[in-house]
């Protein structure tokens, strides 16, 4: 189990690095090719690429707040990793790494742009509904999120989230025994 848990963690970590050099080249090519540059139609009066530096979080909030933002992006990274770490090497739980590492990919992603550059790169523009000019690592963490508030509602039950808890207790013991305490159930494991 615990060499299935690793390359769980390395399929992760390898995922989480191809996202990030995904999002960050496609934030290269908008510089290169849109900076400075009237916007670019993909869909004539519907999608068009516009570049923006954009020096806050989403929506534009939070405006030159650039070491709140990366506090905020670190510890958001730190519990990723300790949810990853934790969670079980089964195949349920998958999707849920997926969610996570979309999530935390994006977020690094946008945090680079931070720490090298003092803004994020934004380029994707939907002119028909006037839409918050946006990038691939926002498109990562909204389709992350998307993926795990599915998965929190519709798929997983609390019994299969109770790794997250910091009780010694399994979900079983507790359900079969609610009257054993984890000071007993942690003396008994030892």
């Amino acid at each position: 189990m615990r060499k299935q848990k690793l390359n769980l963690l390395l399929t992760d970590l390898f995922l989480f690095v191809l996202l990030i050099v995904i999002e960050q080249v496609t934030k290269y090519m908008a510089v290169v090719h849109l900076k400075n540059q009237a916007a670019i139609p993909l869909i004539d009066g519907a999608l068009e690429l516009r570049y923006l530096e954009n020096r806050g979080a989403a929506f534009g909030m939070l405006q030159n707040q650039k070491v709140f933002l990366i506090f905020v992006a670190v510890i958001i990274l730190i519990i990723f990793t300790y949810i990853l770490v934790k969670t079980p090497a089964q195949k349920k739980y998958i999707w849920g790494h997926t969610a996570l590492v979309l999530i935390a990919a994006g977020g690094a992603g946008n945090m680079i742009d931070r720490i090298r550059l003092d803004y994020v790169v934004d380029f994707i523009y939907f002119s028909l509904i006037n839409f918050p000019i946006f990038n691939v690592a926002d498109i990562f963490v909204t389709v992350g999120t998307i993926l795990l508030v599915i998965l929190l509602l519709f798929i997983y039950k609390e019994e299969d989230l109770y790794f997250l808890s910091f009780k010694t207790k399994t979900y079983r013991e507790i359900k079969e025994n609610p009257e054993i305490t984890d000071e007993q159930t942690s003396v008994e494991n030892k």
